[in-house]
């Protein structure tokens, strides 16, 4: 079929991520393959102390992403989208949505990247005997409690991002399990909470006598491949404010954009990872078996298909060096220079490239936001050097470079060196990698491990979440999903891969051994309130 046929006899599946600074529609054909997008630019709120996007931002961004992809389905086809095989959902992962009876939202949107929980999350860490980071639902439900927040009697729902989503297109209060174990951790043999730390929990809030038990406001569990409703009259106002995309549309299980990333890059499958790099930052392994011991700074999640995953999560990543390369935009724009933003990347990153392997003795610390990895509940972003080291431009944005990768490979040498993981393919995707090779190089020199980019991981999750509402379509075969995926979808194509050098794995060390050294830098500029 050609694409408008495809989109004309409804058998195109959309896919909707809610990433940080961008919402993103992608519309893929019966091959899986894009033919249309969508997009809108939104950014978080720093409200009351606390990280958050409106409920009206979240929706009005919903629908203008859809518009947008409706745009570009008329302007390269000519022609309306009225039914589809399938949707999914996802968005940014954790965080913490409650309602109340009526379905009005109790407190603000508390997003991810909140840390203001760590309270919660230590002593929830001490009592499930398991690593419960600060962004996860339950430790923000249970710094709420410790708060005294009034609220939280009242809470009828607790949510993520994209069960939220689907939610209010479908009716339907699930969501995916990779998703569901960033809000309490999953039990890989039922593929559902945890009992043993559902009940711990009871037992500790018994005292404050609310009206509800943890099981009675969290999301249905689904995995991967199971239909997670339809998309009702409602839905499909909500969605299509232009009123042409019909009801009655199949639903996969909502997830987040880390199950999303995994499926993009082919990585759900055992001795697999990827590495996602834009906003934030976080690597996914899939583990054979479980680690030795549990760290604070790996968080255990499972693949949309329940296995379990070994995850870093970094809060920082490219957005201070995002704002860097914006100046040279600027100073481009004061000498009347025309600006193309792919040519400013692509020479200031491969001119990174020429610099010195440990970038001269210079440092970036990329903290727009805390950082828990490295203990940093607030963060300043800081540029640091001493007067004798080698101040030139190539190891000004090699050092930008490392730092947005630079709480990653702290948190993976835990996995690599201590735990000794074995991986057989690691893939890059996000933000980070769209100058071809520049990224790839820079992780792989700061994990010391080869890395592959594919073609696709450039449509990232929306891409990935759309697969997923492929595979409870099309799935008729009964494959697993990491068989599907390799025979379906990818056939055997694995990217290019990019090893790391000696040298450039010698110079990462030796740079991240002086931010280690300097993390008191960070923590008196965070001190100084001036």
């Amino acid at each position: 079929m050609t694409p408008r046929q495809t989109i004309d006899s409804g058998k195109a599946i959309l896919g909707i991520e809610f990433g940080s600074t961008r919402i993103k529609a992608v519309l893929i054909d019966e091959e899986n393959k894009p033919i249309a997008q969508g997009s809108h630019e939104w950014e978080n709120q720093l409200i009351d102390g606390l990280w958050t996007y409106s409920i009206e931002a979240i929706l009005y961004g919903l629908q203008d992403c859809y518009a947008t992809l409706r745009a570009d389905v008329r302007k390269q086809y000519d022609t309306e989208i009225e039914i589809l095989a399938g949707i999914g959902v996802s968005a940014m992962m954790h965080g913490y949505m409650a309602f109340d009876e009526h379905n009005e939202i109790l407190v603000p949107f508390r997003t991810w990247r909140n840390t203001n929980t760590a309270k919660a999350a230590a002593a929830l860490s001490d009592l499930f005997v398991y690593n419960i980071p600060l962004r996860w639902s339950i430790s923000h439900l249970y710094e709420a409690i410790l708060d005294n927040e009034e609220h939280v009697g009242d809470i009828k729902y607790l949510t993520t991002l994209a069960s939220y989503i689907h939610w209010r297109l479908t009716g339907k209060k699930v969501l995916g399990i990779g998703d569901a174990s960033g809000m309490l951790p999953i039990d890989p043999e039922t593929k559902n909470y945890s009992a043993t730390m559902v009940e711990k929990f009871n037992k500790l809030i018994a005292p404050k006598g609310f009206s509800w038990q943890l099981l009675d406001i969290l999301p249905q569990v689904l995995v991967a491949g199971e239909n997670a409703g339809f998309l009702t009259e409602a839905g499909a106002k909500l969605l299509d404010v232009s009123g042409h995309l019909k009801q009655g549309i199949p639903l996969c299980p909502p997830e987040g954009d880390a199950g999303t990333g995994m499926v993009a890059t082919n990585a759900v499958k055992q001795r697999t990872g990827n590495v996602s790099a834009g906003t934030s930052s976080f690597s996914m392994i899939v583990l054979e078996k479980d680690l030795s011991k549990p760290y604070e700074m790996i968080d255990m999640v499972t693949t949309p298909d329940g296995s379990l995953v070994a995850m870093v999560h970094c809060n920082n990543c490219t957005s201070d060096l995002n704002a860097w390369v914006n100046l040279f935009k600027e100073y481009q724009q004061l000498l009347g220079v025309p600006v193309d933003m792919n040519e400013v990347f692509g020479k200031l990153y491969n001119n990174a490239l020429t610099g010195d392997a440990d970038c001269g003795g210079l440092i970036s610390y990329n903290y727009i936001s805390g950082e828990p990895v490295t203990g940093f509940a607030e963060g300043r972003p800081l540029f640091v050097r001493s007067a004798n080291d080698k101040f030139t431009l190539a190891n000004f944005m090699r050092a930008h470079l490392y730092a947005s990768v630079g709480v990653l490979k702290i948190g993976n040498d835990i996995l690599f060196n201590e735990e000794k993981i074995k991986v057989d393919r690691i893939t890059g995707h996000g933000g980070l990698f769209k100058t071809k090779g520049v990224g790839q190089r820079v992780l792989a020199a700061a994990i010391n491990s080869p890395i592959s980019v594919m073609e696709t991981a450039g449509e990232g999750g929306a891409w990935g979440i759309a697969l997923l509402a492929s595979y409870v379509v099309n799935n008729g075969d009964k494959e697993n999903l990491a068989d599907w995926l390799e025979h379906k979808v990818f056939a055997g194509n694995a990217g290019v891969e990019i090893a790391p050098t000696a040298e450039d794995v010698a110079g990462f060390n030796k740079y991240i051994e002086r931010y280690k050294a300097g993390l008191g830098i960070e923590a008196a500029a965070v001190k100084c309130k001036a």
